[in-house]
């Protein structure tokens, strides 16, 4: 924490493609040794191949109607996939009187959306299809089905919090 002011935020420039901030964000997250370019094919890749994707699951019912979601663009897309990864609440570590406990706290909003992208990159690169645009996009699909690796680590992170619910009048 800074003692004197607070550090400015940077504003960041929306994405070319699409015009959105959050897409933006991701490609920076995606983002390795400054290489933007490599970082924006790998993104703009899996967000067509995930849109495909989720295109090619739809089943029709007897009706004829679509029983699947549908969204109107990529954008829609990855911010349903990372609103089912988004933290609610964390636990982070306090000392009080010589013992270290998991106080659970609620997550800001801006750490939230920070603590998705990067579980969902995290579990995407460790998924075992070839080349990370397929890797990601597979991930963004588990993430909108709430399965996969990014899903698994937010329940893992409410279990936590769950647990030492009882710890929680140790909050500031």
């Amino acid at each position: 924490m800074p003692r004197r002011k607070v550090a400015a935020k940077r504003e960041i420039l929306a994405d070319p493609m699409f015009g959105s901030m959050l897409i933006a964000k991701f490609i920076n997250r995606v983002m390795k040794s400054g290489k933007k370019s490599v970082a924006e094919k790998i993104v703009y890749g899996a967000l067509t191949k995930a849109q495909e994707r989720i295109k090619s699951h739809t089943k029709k019912d007897e009706e004829g109607k679509d029983s699947g979601r549908h969204f109107g663009s990529v954008v829609d897309l990855l911010e349903a996939a990372l609103s089912n990864v988004r933290p609610m609440v964390e636990v982070k570590a306090r000392r009080v009187g010589g013992s270290t406990y998991q106080i659970p706290t609620e997550v800001r909003a801006e750490r939230r959306d920070a603590l998705a992208m990067r579980w969902v990159i995290e579990s995407a690169s460790s998924r075992g299809e070839k080349g990370m645009v397929l890797k990601l996009a597979g991930e963004l699909v588990d993430a909108l089905e709430n399965k996969g690796g990014a899903v698994k680590k937010r329940e893992t992170v409410h279990a936590m919090a769950k647990a030492n619910q009882a710890f929680a009048h140790f909050a500031r």
